[in-house]
């Protein structure tokens, strides 16, 4: 007897699947940081699309390396093309880490991380260390930047350094609760620069 059927038939009696379109992705901008007080990616400035092109956009994040052993890296969107980045959002921030030693590890909730219904700057990465085997890569989705009808949500998932032997897998997610298009992303440190590393911008049919 067939337990799943396609179509009302069994699976035994089905000869073919259709094929399932999926989403391509398409390369816009790269990025490179060098002494970068922030890395910003403005809808029609220097080729970057973020519009209703694609309604889901990617960033990518390739080692990016801090001049200050302090910093940290932080993001926030715009609506009026990057004269001011303070949307409003809401999200939520967890992470695992484990240390060289195996000594220690962690999964936790944090919650002086998190943002509610807030226009500050939303932490990505935190004190990712400024040695050269310090550093954070990963990748940030955006979705529907562009409506006019909807909040904007975000995911963004990130590996980086702590305290110089630690590793630390974060998962961010939130949402950007405006009605306005959001036409433009930066990342920053909240202290010293962006002194390496690259942010590729991708757009997802």
């Amino acid at each position: 007897m067939s337990i799943v059927k396609l179509n009302n038939r069994g699976v035994r009696s089905v000869t073919a699947f259709g094929s399932l379109s999926s989403g391509s992705m398409t390369f816009i901008k790269k990025l490179t940081a060098s002494s970068s007080s922030a890395v910003s990616f403005v809808d029609g400035s220097s080729d970057v699309v973020l519009d209703n092109t694609y309604k889901e956009y990617i960033f990518t994040f390739k080692n990016l390396h801090l001049s200050s052993n302090t910093g940290s890296i932080f993001f926030n969107g715009s609506i009026d093309g990057g004269s001011n980045y303070n949307v409003t959002k809401t999200t939520t921030n967890f992470e695992a880490n484990h240390n060289e030693g195996d000594s220690a590890t962690a999964l936790t909730y944090k919650s002086a991380r998190d943002l509610a219904q807030s226009t500050s700057d939303q932490i990505i990465s935190n004190e990712p260390g400024n040695d050269n085997d310090q550093g954070m890569s990963g990748y940030m989705h955006l979705f529907n930047p562009s409506s006019t009808t909807f909040v904007k949500h975000f995911l963004i998932r990130q590996n980086s350094t702590y305290k110089a032997d630690y590793t630390v897998d974060v998962h961010i997610a939130g949402y950007f609760n405006t009605t306005s298009a959001i036409d433009a992303i930066t990342f920053k440190p909240d202290s010293g620069n962006i002194d390496a590393g690259d942010i590729c911008l991708y757009g997802i049919n």
